[in-house]
């Protein structure tokens, strides 16, 4: 009785290889944790530390922390300035003549930011300001983290926030993050520029967000 009751593990031949410790070997030998040692062995074609997101490996997602989270937040709104000002008339006609005067203006792009989240593209301008403060370190350990960071939340097709690029720029991005430094997203962050440019900033200047932001303005000065 006690044969038949023997499971599939008692029952392998002495000769055969058993690899009892396999997994735990495997999460020695990359720091990883049992839950993504569990999803490497269900079929991920590809380790925990590959740049290009290519596989299923969770791995980029298990790294999201809180602290990593408030650096990031922390990282896009330095460069808001005085955005909690009002803007002057004079300043909200400029915007809507030119999309670099938008994106100079701590307050343009406060409110440029504001039509972007009402049509779920604000991750385009987040993208492009953390690359504008990426270009500000000069620590090279900060910079390769900031690097890996806006890789992560922007570039990843894991994450919920990835932008929208052209396969060239997204090799060359992937590229670039074997040895990043403040010049890694350029090619996809100048994408993304001309995409809010040609896309959103039409629309945006012709939003009744817009007419009502002038409005205000123009009954404030007279």
């Amino acid at each position: 009785m006690r044969d038949q009751q023997r499971t599939p593990h008692e029952t392998t031949p002495p000769s055969s290889p058993v690899h009892h410790d396999h997994d735990h070997d495997i999460s020695e030998r990359t720091n990883t944790t049992p839950a993504i040692v569990l999803n490497q062995n269900k079929g991920s074609k590809a380790c925990c530390f590959c740049w290009c997101c290519c596989c299923s490996c969770s791995c980029l997602t298990m790294r999201n922390t809180g602290n990593n989270n408030a650096k990031r937040d922390t990282n896009v709104e330095l460069l808001n300035g005085d955005a909690n000002e009002t803007p002057t008339l004079e300043e909200i006609r400029s915007w809507a003549q030119s999309f670099d005067a938008v994106m100079k203006s701590a307050r343009g792009r406060k409110k440029f930011r504001e039509f972007l989240r009402s049509e779920y593209s604000e991750e385009n301008l987040m993208f492009w300001l953390a690359c504008e403060e990426l270009r500000k370190e000069s620590n090279s350990a900060s910079v390769e983290e900031k690097a890996r960071l806006i890789y992560e939340d922007f570039i990843s097709i894991l994450s919920p926030k990835e932008v929208s690029l052209d396969s060239k720029v997204r090799e060359t991005v992937n590229s670039n993050m074997s040895t990043p430094d403040v010049h890694t997203f350029d090619e996809a962050q100048q994408q993304i520029y001309i995409l809010m440019h040609r896309d959103s900033f039409p629309r945006f200047v012709n939003s009744k967000m817009f007419r009502n932001l002038m409005e205000t303005a123009s009954s404030k000065e007279t």
